[in-house]
């Protein structure tokens, strides 16, 4: 648009849509928490001494102290509250109202603070001003907890209450965990009342057999097929030709892998996306985004960091022949002399027994760990028709281990998701199973064959600080082991990259991203216990 000439008066468009801009819930979760920090400073500095006797002398004794706390306590609440704020949250905006309406109260009780009183009505007009931008709303499901929390702290409130103003006594230890209690009820009770709307996966068979469609005829990444997991939501285009997959975790909805269908609508079908999770306050993520798709996101204003590197080979220039690959060579040589053997299946060729070994494997391998993966593994064994189960049993027919394959329809490539053996099999039997795939893929006419994500894999190929501090991570992440078990079969490597919209969204989106992943979760009693090998 082009500015007004000089010396004629803006348009009023224009002036409108310079104060649209100005009144954004970014700046109105700005001054919150400006008010906040005023408050906490006010809180904990001595109050005026005239204008303090002054309150002493027309407020019942204990009433300025109570209204001190309170101050304190309330601008906590506006800090946090920003946040939800910035998100357009509709309960932080009623919240945030509340907050510092009350916060102009008690700055006139705990001492007739004019300047912050009236700070605390300047935001409660702003907001009340900007009030139509807040639309994304709450989780209905966070109601009933958040009742519960107020019945336990209704009563504390009013027993600490009593106690500032004179009319109940017992010592500072007990007035001290009082307080605490109420903090953290607090916190939970804000905690609940500002978690945003949570996803849930619905079942609805048409946009299944929809997903289903459009996996066969443009899945030819090596992440298609893992869009159709069953944990993961769809979100179509407007003409349903192309689609994507998410799951929300923390408030952040993770996008999979490249949108499948037709090309030239991907941009569109993000932005939509991105406008709907806004909605909902979601923040937006993108893992494992390839080279060719990134420029898209870039251009929606996206930012975005290198994730690590995919390993794939071509079945068709694989060979076990030369001095570099010589370990792999042994190790299946030495499986075949003791009798391992390799069969590839169809889930529906698995009879009850099989599945029952498969279980028993798998069950074992994992031990008390969480069933790990997200991106780049299937939830379970048996729900797919299209995969592929690559078994390998012993010289008495019992499963040594297998893999789990998953199709690139639209490639004629395949993509190793899951893999699991016994613990008393004999080392390289991994190794076996992955050659004995990849012959199999050979004599079929498959494209290229994907093995593993290795996370940061550019780092660990370097020396110096980075590779440093990832080795200290393999104990937890398998990093550098996933990687050099890559490398023994000499592959090409892809990039894989993690979008986000803005730097500051990137600590909160990496954490959402390592909790799908199941990287976070303890093993214990604590870790999600369910196996891929039961379904």
């Amino acid at each position: 648009m082009r500015s007004p000439r000089p010396g004629r008066r803006p348009s009023r468009a224009s002036t409108l849509s310079r104060v649209r801009r100005i009144e954004s819930p970014g700046l109105a979760a700005l001054a919150a928490a400006l008010v906040g920090a005023a408050g906490i400073a006010s809180a904990s500095a001595p109050a005026v001494a005239g204008r303090s006797d002054l309150v002493r002398g027309v407020l019942p004794q204990g009433i300025p102290a109570a209204a001190r706390v309170l101050t304190f306590a309330l601008a906590l609440a506006l800090l946090w509250l920003s946040r939800g704020l910035a998100r357009r949250k509709r309960r932080a905006w009623q919240l945030a109202v509340a907050f510092a309406v009350g916060s102009a109260v008690t700055h006139l009780a705990k001492g007739l603070d004019v300047e912050e009183a009236a700070g605390s009505l300047a935001v409660v007009a702003f907001l009340w001003r900007v009030r139509r931008e807040f639309v994304a709303p709450g989780d209905p499901e966070s109601v009933r907890p958040l009742l519960q929390v107020g019945l336990v702290t209704a009563p504390l409130a009013a027993l600490v209450g009593l106690h500032l103003a004179g009319e109940v006594a017992y010592s500072d230890l007990v007035d001290d965990s009082l307080l605490v209690v109420l903090g953290a009820l607090a916190a939970r009770g804000l905690f609940l009342w500002l978690r945003p709307y949570r996803d849930r996966v619905r079942d609805v068979p048409a946009e299944r057999r929809r997903a289903e469609e459009l996996v066969r005829l443009h899945g030819g990444d090596s992440l298609s097929y893992f869009a159709l997991r069953r944990d993961k939501s769809t979100f179509f285009s407007a003409s349903g030709r192309s689609f994507l997959a998410y799951r929300v975790v923390a408030g952040t909805a993770i996008v999979t892998g490249d949108p499948i269908g037709d090309p030239a609508e991907r941009r569109e079908l993000v932005a939509e996306f991105r406008r709907v999770a806004h909605a909902k306050a979601w923040r937006v993520a993108v893992a494992g985004v390839s080279v060719r798709t990134l420029r898209d996101y870039a251009e929606l204003g996206f930012k975005s960091v290198y994730l690590g590197d995919e390993a794939y080979v071509l079945p068709d220039r694989f060979t076990l022949e030369g001095r570099q690959i010589r370990k792999v060579r042994q190790s299946v040589t030495r499986l075949r002399r003791a009798g391992y053997r390799v069969e590839l299946i169809a889930p529906a060729e698995a009879g009850p027994a099989l599945r029952k070994e498969l279980r028993a494997v798998s069950e074992e391998w994992r031990g008390r760990w969480p069933e790990r993966g997200f991106t780049m593994a299937m939830d379970a064994l048996f729900a797919y028709p299209e995969t592929v189960l690559a078994v390998a049993t012993r010289p008495d027919g019992r499963v040594g281990g297998f893999l789990q394959l998953v199709p690139a329809p639209a490639s004629g490539a395949y993509s190793l998701a899951s893999m699991r053996r016994r613990r008393d099999t004999p080392n390289g039997l991994m190794e076996f199973l992955i050659v004995e795939t990849i012959a199999w893929a050979r004599a079929r006419g498959v494209s290229e064959l994907s093995l593993n994500f290795a996370v940061f894999a550019d780092y660990l190929r370097r020396t110096g600080l980075a590779r440093a501090a990832l080795l200290e991570l393999d104990r937890l992440f398998q990093l550098e082991r996933l990687h050099s078990f890559n490398r023994k079969f000499f592959p090409e490597w892809r990039r894989r990259y993690f979008c986000f919209e803005r730097w500051s969204d990137l600590p909160l989106a990496a954490l959402a991203y390592l909790r799908a992943e199941s990287l976070l979760t303890p093993p214990g009693p604590w870790a999600r216990t369910r196996d891929l090998a039961a379904r």
